[in-house]
């Protein structure tokens, strides 16, 4: 396409995983200072298929920033306040000594209520809701004074917020508050089972690279994608998710269309919980509402949800497990996203992710700017 940049550094970091196992293709797209400069998808989906820039690949937890949007939206217009008790809005959560959880806490991974199997996809949406709505407090928790992140729980908990406020189904949210203003028409959280049959074709499988033969996981399968989960089965091509963050990047608007307004998205990437240690993920890190935001300075370079070594402080965003990332990058101006179709270990995935994000700076000439343990 006209105008964009080779990254040659990134590529060839992307073939290298290829020739490793670590996945077989993806997708990457990069825009700098207001211009996309790189759009591409590589490899292959599944053996003998290319991977084409109009699939959809899948998220995963890269998928909690739009809700934390969605949530945000409902702050913005008033209809829920970031220290309301989840209670108000949801009675029976306050159940088993859960009635001092706030929404701020479900933001900021603080709330504790971590271990639950919510049993999505196989649970419909109101049997999930019940089974979190019955779970008590994980023990010796004070919520917002302990953190570990919440893989799935505490997400469809604001999606239900979300279905609450709106009287409308959460899917259905997502894609007229956010994706079709956007430009995201390809992109999905759940989805009516009709219009399953029109995307399948356009689904790139992710595969456990981790074992030895790969193996498909089944994400990509109809159950899977037709039960919306709220921080964790976004689908869409990686080119959209880029739009996403360019909306942030740029206060809250794209092309017209404002999404937030420049306070909203100000608080979304601001610190909200600094230096607590995440009893999920073993490791000290910071979060704004929904967001990781750029925790090297805590001493793990390639520490979970890692952007990289030459992000700035302010870099905020979320990967997904083992295979995706997108994040926002504020003083170079930079928004990246990239999704890999391979889960290798966490080590390996970790050292990827760390490389390829440090690849993208050094190939736009960035590596000397913002933070460089």
């Amino acid at each position: 396409m006209p105008g964009t940049t080779p990254l040659p550094r990134t590529r060839e970091l992307l073939e290298e995983g290829r020739r490793k196992g670590l996945h077989l293709g993806g997708q990457v797209a990069v825009w700098h200072r207001g211009r996309e400069v790189a759009s591409f998808a590589f490899g292959e989906a599944v053996p003998g298929t290319p991977v084409a820039p109009e699939q959809m690949m899948l998220w995963l937890s890269a998928t909690k920033p739009v809700t934390a949007v969605l949530v945000a939206q409902l702050w913005e217009r008033g209809r829920l306040a970031l220290d309301d008790p989840v209670a108000a809005h949801l009675p029976a959560f306050g159940a088993g000594g859960k009635e001092g959880i706030t929404i701020r806490h479900l933001l900021t991974h603080t709330a504790g209520i971590r271990m639950l199997d919510v049993g999505w996809p196989q649970r419909p949406w109101a049997e999930i809701l019940a089974g979190i709505a019955a779970r008590r407090l994980e023990p010796h928790w004070v919520p917002g004074r302990k953190a570990g992140y919440h893989l799935t729980s505490s997400w469809f908990v604001l999606g239900e917020i979300v279905e609450k406020l709106t009287g409308q189904p959460f899917p259905q949210v997502a894609r007229e508050e956010l994706f079709e203003p956007l430009g995201m028409r390809s992109s999905w959280i759940g989805m009516a089972d009709a219009d399953f049959d029109a995307v399948a074709p356009l689904l790139v499988p992710v595969w456990n690279t981790a074992a030895k033969p790969a193996e498909l996981h089944p994400w990509h399968e109809r159950s899977y994608v037709v039960a919306p989960s709220p921080g964790g089965n976004g689908w869409g091509p990686v080119r959209e998710l880029a739009r996403f963050y360019e909306m942030l990047r740029r206060g809250g608007e794209l092309d017209g269309v404002r999404i937030l307004s420049p306070q909203t998205v100000e608080a979304l990437a601001a610190r909200h919980r600094v230096g607590l240690y995440d009893h999920t993920f073993r490791a000290a890190l910071d979060w704004g509402l929904g967001v990781v935001v750029n925790s090297a300075w805590h001493g793990e370079a390639d520490a979970p949800h890692s952007f990289g070594p030459h992000a700035s402080l302010r870099a905020y965003g979320h990967s997904g497990f083992r295979s995706t990332a997108a994040f926002c990058d504020p003083e170079p101006g930079l928004v990246v996203a990239f999704a890999l179709n391979g889960t290798p270990a966490e080590a390996a995935h970790r050292r990827r992710a760390h490389h390829l994000c440090g690849a993208i700076y050094e190939d736009l000439g960035l590596s000397g700017e913002g933070y460089n343990p």
